[in-house]
C-alpha cells in the first residue's frame, strides 16, 4: 500500500470533512536538509564528510532553539517580552561556528560561512513533495508551519518550486513550536477553528503538540530524513488522524 489510515478505525471522511487548512512542518517533512547540507558541505568545504557534516549541524538545532527559549521564558518572567526571540538563520550561524571548529574548518572566512549558512535556503524537497502539495492546494489552503524564518522559507520555496498559499512561521508568532502559539496561531490566521486545521509532519513530537491544541495530524513517513545509512522508524502511531508515505499519498488520502 502507498498510504494507510491510522487512528480510531476511521476511513478518515467523517473526522476530517471540515478540514480547511493543511500546514506543514518544512525541514524533514517537504524538503530533505540531510543531502541538500551534505552535498553544500561537500562542495564548499572540499575534503570534509558532508553526510557527519550535516547531521552535527542538525544535533545541534535543538539545543540551542532551547537556550532561546529558557532566555525568552526569563524575559518574560521579569516583566520582558518577546525581544529575545532569534530567527533560524542566526541560530543556525552560531551553530555553524561550532560544528566548523568541530571538524576543523577553523580557517572560513565570513564570506564563505554565509554561503554555506544560506544552503539551508536551497534545500531540494522530496521527490513527491511538489506535485502532492500541488493537489492538496486544489482543496485545501495549504502553507507552512516551520520554525524557519520567513526570508528563508520564502527563498526555499522558490528555488524548490513548492506552491504555498501562505508562509507561516515561527517569526509570525515569535515562538518556536512546540509553543502552542505556533499551532493556535494557525487557525487565528485563517480564522478557523483549530480542529479545521491539520498539521502535516515527519516527527510524532511535532504531532501530538498540535494534537494536544485541537489540530488534526498527519503523518508523513521519511524513514531517510537523516541520510539512508540511518534509516528511522516511521510505524504508525494510533492518534494520528492519517498516516501516509508521502504527501502523494497525502492527497490520496484526502481525495485531492
Amino acid at each position: 500500500m502507498t498510504a494507510a489510515l491510522a487512528g480510531s478505525g476511521q476511513s478518515g471522511g467523517a473526522e476530517l470533512a471540515d478540514l480547511k487548512v493543511i500546514a506543514f512542518d518544512v525541514f524533514g517533512t517537504v524538503v530533505d536538509w540531510h543531502s541538500g547540507i551534505a552535498a553544500e558541505a561537500e562542495r564548499l568545504l572540499p575534503g570534509v564528510d558532508g553526510g557527519a557534516f550535516a547531521l552535527a549541524w542538525r544535533a545541534g538545532y535543538q539545543p540551542a532553539m532551547k537556550c532561546v527559549m529558557e532566555r525568552m521564558a526569563s524575559d518574560v518572567g521579569h516583566g520582558g517580552g518577546t525581544g529575545g526571540f532569534t530567527l533560524l538563520d542566526e541560530l543556525h550561524m552560531s551553530i555553524l561556528e561550532g560544528v566548523l571548529r568541530d571538524f576543523g574548518q577553523t580557517d572560513v572566512d565570513p564570506a564563505l560561512r554565509r554561503e554555506l549558512n544560506r544552503a539551508w535556503h536551497r534545500l531540494p524537497a522530496w521527490p513527491d513533495a511538489v506535485a502532492g502539495l500541488a493537489r492538496l492546494k486544489k482543496k485545501y489552503i495549504i502553507c507552512t508551519l516551520s520554525n524557519g524564518n520567513i526570508g528563508l522559507l520564502t527563498e526555499m520555496a522558490k528555488g524548490a518550486g513548492l506552491p504555498w498559499d501562505c508562509v507561516l512561521s515561527a517569526e509570525v508568532f515569535k515562538a518556536y513550536k512546540p509553543d502552542p502559539r505556533t499551532y493556535l496561531g494557525v487557525a487565528a490566521v485563517f480564522d478557523v477553528a483549530p480542529g479545521h486545521v491539520m498539521l502535516a509532519a515527519a516527527h510524532h513530537d511535532d504531532l501530538a503538540a498540535a494534537r494536544a491544541c485541537g489540530l488534526k495530524t498527519g503523518y508523513i513517513e521519511r524513514p531517510n530524513e537523516f541520510g539512508a545509512a540511518r534509516p528511522k522508524d516511521v510505524s504508525p502511531q494510533p492518534d494520528n488522524s492519517l498516516h501516509a508515505r508521502d504527501i502523494d499519498a497525502l492527497a490520496d488520502l484526502l481525495g485531492c
